[in-house]
Order: C-alpha cells, then structure tokens, then sequence
C-alpha cells in the first residue's frame, strides 16, 4: 500500500543500511569525480567501510562543495538518465542544482506519501498544497506524494491570501501543507472574511520548510481544531520526506532511515556525538541514484533519539537553529552574502549593510538599510531603494523593504562583521 511505514527490527534496519552505504560509496567512487578526490585526499577507500561506524572516517559534504560543481559535477548519473532538475539558492548567487532520475522521483513521492500518512492524512482526503512550486522541492514534493498516497491535491501554491482562505471553504479540505508563518497569515484572512478557522474543514497541517516552535504549535491549535505536526527535508539529500513527525506522538521527526542515514556532529570539532546529545545534522543519502550526498553537513542544530511511534526509525528533535548565518525568510533560505552581492552590483551604494528581521505580525519581514555613496537628494536615494530591492526580489527571491541612509550611520564591527539583526520576538 503506498505511504506505508515498513515494519523493521534495528537490526534489520542497520543491516539494510550498511548494506545501501557500501553500494553508495562505490557508485560516488566511480561516478563522481569530487568523491574520487575528496576520499583520495582523505586517505578512505569505500571498501574500508566493515560497519556504520565507519562512516566517520569519510569526508564531509557542504554547500561549497555542490556550488564549486556547478551545475552537474555532482551527478554519479549520465545527465540524459536525469528526469528532473531542482535548485536551491547559493550564496554566490549560483543555485545549487539537484538532480533526479525516475526512480528518484518514485521514491520521493513514496517517502512523501509516508510522511503525509504519519501526519495523519489518508487515502481520499482532500490537501490543500500551499508551498511554492518551481525550483523550490516544498510544492511539487508535497503534490506527488499526497497523489500516491491517494488524494486529490488542490495545487494552490503561495501566495494571494485571499484567495487561499476562499479555496479552504468552498473546497473543504482535511489536510493543509504550508510554512507555520504563511498559514497564520491565512487564519487571519479566513477571519478577516468573517470564518471562525475552527469551523472550517481543516484537521491536519503539515508544516515545513522553515523552523517553528512548539509554541507555534500551541499558537495554531489553539486557533484551529487541526494537530500541527512538523516535515524535514532539504533540496540537496532529496526535499520534503527526509522525516516526518507522526500525529498521534507530536514528540519530534522520525527519520527514514532505510533511506537517509543520520549523524550528529560537534559543529566546532565536526566528531560525532551520542545519540541524545545537540549537535549539526549530518545526512547521507542511502538510495538516491542520480546525486547521492555523503555526510551533508545541514548546518541545522537537533538532537537523535529513539523512536516512538516508528520504533526502527530515530527520532530528530525539531530544528529551531542553524550553525551559519543563514536567514529564513518566509521559506526561502537568504544568506547576507547574497544582499551584499546586489549592494556591490550597485554604484551610489556603500557596502556597509544590515539585515534586520522583524515579525510585526505573524510574518517574518526582512528590512536592508545600506549606506549611500555621498549625500544624495530623496529622489536620488528613493531611486536606489526601488532599485535594490527590485535586485533583491528578482535575484535572491524574497521582498525586501530597502532603507538607504547617510554614511557612516551604521555601526561598525570591530572584529568579524554580523551582517544580521534578527529583532524578532
């Protein structure tokens, strides 16, 4: 039955995975000329590998390391096997580009349905898919798995609230998938609109693509009669459906292990931690054919533990943090690299910036103030604005509101410059 949680021992699982990663790591070897080099330089051969302990002694994988193989470097397929092609942003403004063959895409869409039946979502219901579709894996990813497990899909994507809330009453959906701060934006219009969100059809929400609280949780099931449960993934290991967290325990993600192989790892020594202890996830991927990833450093800080619902698979303590400074904005992962680039395409512009995050109402909303070159009039320093941000929403892909101030009124850092204030409560 598809969207089905297999039913394995730990041992059994464990067994699957070294199994999985040995074959992994011969393909990446012979397929991948960056894997060929970086396990050349660090001295490990995939046959080295006699347990997943093991694993540690392989090198990691980071974001550089996909942008510096742009665009299909880290593909261990010939490209015309690879039937689609997602992207995320980079911040050197390259995407890093992500590839799948055929059987990739079945096996997200399995995954996605998995995930979507330990939401609590069942064959039938109607989901109402509120995450962008593009380059962006949140809305497809959604759409195929919530088709496998059986559903009919209302392909919304984001934005035009209003629309969003009519769509909830007339079509009467059960199951909602959307980032945790946009869905607050729709409780409101479907209240501005004179709908108590309580009465509408909506009895699950599965949340992803940017980090949220308990309190969060608390905050829409107390406006909503729906469990709010949360979905991890990341373009570069496969999208949404890397884990899931299960309705009826709301205690954290179950990992799909049988697919993705988890560490923690001491973000300042980079060594594993025990299970139970905070640190950056590290994922491998076990079954993926056209861009298998080995030790991905997420940079997202959680904790392992055991499983609960899914006694097999590992649970992840939900992630609220990151070791870098990447800033999630409404979804869409904005490094300040990625602003400063447009600054510095710009002439009448400093580079001396800030990034402030603020959350004025249940959105986050990202503010630039940047120096001028000189004393420019208002009509001057208004043209640059509308400038930069027009920059920043076309190439970086989120709003920005643009504040240009006079030199030299910014603080300046004495050591290593912050380019972020997150003034958000």
């Amino acid at each position: 039955m598809s969207g089905e949680i297999p039913e394995l021992t730990r041992d059994e699982l464990e067994a699957h995975q070294l199994g999985s990663l040995r074959d992994t790591l011969r393909r990446v070897y012979a397929h991948v000329p960056h894997y060929r080099r970086s396990f050349d330089a660090a001295g490990v051969h995939h046959d080295d590998l006699t347990s997943l302990s093991d694993l540690r002694h392989f090198p990691f994988t980071t974001k550089a390391d996909l942008r510096d193989n742009y665009p299909y470097g880290m593909f261990a397929v010939p490209r015309e096997q690879v039937n689609r092609i997602h992207a995320s942003s980079g911040t050197t403004g390259k995407p890093t580009v992500v590839g799948y063959t055929a059987d990739d895409l079945d096996t997200w869409s399995e995954l996605m349905a998995r995930s979507i039946r330990a939401a609590g979502g069942r064959p039938g219901d109607i989901v109402h898919v509120a995450y962008g579709y593009g380059l962006f894996t949140g809305g497809l990813g959604a759409h195929y798995g919530a088709e496998r497990l059986g559903c009919t899909v209302v392909p919304v994507s984001g934005g035009m609230t209003e629309r969003q809330a009519q769509l909830i009453v007339d079509l009467e959906p059960r199951v909602i998938m959307v980032t945790p701060s946009y869905f607050l934006s729709i409780l409101d219009e479907l209240e501005a609109q004179g709908v108590d969100p309580r009465e509408t059809s909506l009895e699950v929400g599965i949340f992803g693509a940017e980090p949220w609280t308990d309190e969060m949780r608390h905050a829409v099931e107390a406006r909503t009669r729906l469990k709010a449960v949360d979905v991890y993934g990341l373009s570069e290991v496969m999208g949404p459906g890397v884990s899931q967290e299960a309705a009826e325990t709301q205690d954290g993600l179950h990992v799909w292990e049988d697919h993705f192989l988890p560490e923690i790892v001491d973000p300042l020594t980079l060594e594993p931690v025990p299970d139970g202890e905070e640190g950056e996830l590290v994922v491998t991927s076990l079954t993926k054919q056209a861009m298998p990833v080995i030790r991905y450093r997420t940079r997202d800080l959680t904790r392992l533990l055991p499983g609960t619902a899914y006694p097999a698979f590992r649970r992840m303590q939900k992630v609220t943090g990151r070791t870098d400074d990447m800033m999630i904005v409404r979804g869409v992962n904005v490094f300040p690299t990625q602003v400063e680039e447009q600054i510095l395409a710009m002439a009448g512009l400093t580079p001396h910036y800030v990034c402030v995050l603020t959350r004025p109402g249940n959105l986050d909303e990202l503010t630039v103030r940047v120096e001028s070159v000189g004393e420019p009039g208002a009509e001057e320093t208004g043209r640059l604005g509308n400038e930069l941000a027009e920059r920043i929403k076309t190439r970086v892909g989120v709003t920005a509101r643009v504040e240009v101030v006079a030199p030299h009124s910014l603080e300046r850092s004495l050591g290593k410059a912050r380019r972020i204030s997150d003034q958000r409560g």
